[in-house]
């Protein structure tokens, strides 16, 4: 039986702000986040822009901002994820492709950069090695970030991951500005990780993208996961569970582009209990309670409509 590398429950990142006249208000970004990662498994946490699935990575490596706190539980292999665990982890048996590429060192040339400063022979190797993977001329060690495409710089920040041996991999938005063949293949390399052993998380909002190389994605709408599905779950819209996820698979581009009417709420318009419910063809007053998360059919889903009618089609 594989081990689970990352289990997280139940976790909550909120911000504290002061409007007019000094009042403090608290922000739920994320109001209830629910994922697993196996050894050897690949899971993609799939949300639109502003629903806070990026906080994921910033919470579990530990890196939120002064004014965010969390609550909730995260085990690593078993064990409490504490502040100082992460800090000895990081980096090492945990790795970050982080997102914003301000994570570069604008004053380090980034095969340094890569290579952590490390001279050792077995090291050049391997970074010569992934630069040929990712299609980046030997030149390019020698220069500083400044001087790289945005693309360029993204397959850098991909390659300083793949340097080390990680037993957990978390990308966060790990294609924007590639072309769709190099974002594929970027997607590939998190693949071979996970068939390495590794456990890979990877924060994307392309569902079509992450479908060709996960092994089962989680659904992230306004703040909550909603669904847990394995990708062969979406080879069918029956096979899905919650309506949220089935108005994504409609929009897919092999399904029609069918548009989902509304937008996803702002955090401060959140209604209670499901945050889909001003969307949900599927609404009832049920909804605006507490909504569990409970396991159907091999996967996970957040949703009042299905258990209210087990043989209801939804």
């Amino acid at each position: 039986m594989r081990e689970t590398v990352l289990e997280i429950a139940h976790l909550q990142i909120s911000f504290t702000q002061y409007s007019r006249g000094m009042r403090r208000v608290e922000l739920p970004v994320i109001r209830d986040l629910d994922v697993e990662v196996k050894e050897g498994e690949m899971v993609a946490v799939v949300g639109s822009s502003g629903s806070g699935k990026s906080l994921l990575a910033h919470g579990v490596l530990g890196i939120l901002p002064y004014n965010a706190s969390m609550k909730g539980n995260i085990l690593y292999r078993g064990e409490p994820l504490s502040a100082e665990r992460v800090q000895r982890l990081r980096g090492r048996e945990i790795v970050l492709v982080p997102q914003s590429l301000s994570y570069l060192d604008p004053l380090r040339k980034v095969g340094w950069q890569i290579r952590r400063g490390r001279k050792e022979e077995r090291v050049r190797k391997k970074l010569r090695e992934l630069f040929r993977r990712y299609h980046l001329e030997e030149a390019v060690e020698e220069q500083y970030p400044f001087e790289l495409s945005g693309g360029m710089s993204r397959r850098i920040l991909v390659s300083t991951a793949m340097m080390e041996e990680p037993r957990l991999v978390i990308a966060d938005e790990p294609t924007p500005g590639l072309d769709l063949k190099l974002a594929k293949r970027v997607m590939e390399h998190f693949r071979e990780l996970a068939d390495q052993g590794a456990g890979v998380l990877v924060i994307t909002h392309d569902l079509e993208l992450a479908l060709e190389t996960a092994d089962k994605v989680v659904i992230f709408y306004a703040g909550t996961t909603v669904e847990e599905a394995l990708c062969s779950d979406f080879t069918a819209e029956e096979s899905l569970r919650h309506p949220y996820t089935k108005a994504l698979w409609r929009a897919l581009p092999q399904h029609g582009f069918q548009a989902l009417e509304g937008n996803q709420p702002y955090v401060k318009d959140l209604p209670p209990g499901c945050p889909f419910f001003p969307r949900c063809p599927l609404r009832s007053e049920a909804c605006r309670e507490e909504v569990p998360y409970r396991r159907v059919r091999g996967g996970r889903v957040r949703c009042c409509a299905f258990f209210e009618s087990p043989n209801k089609e939804i």
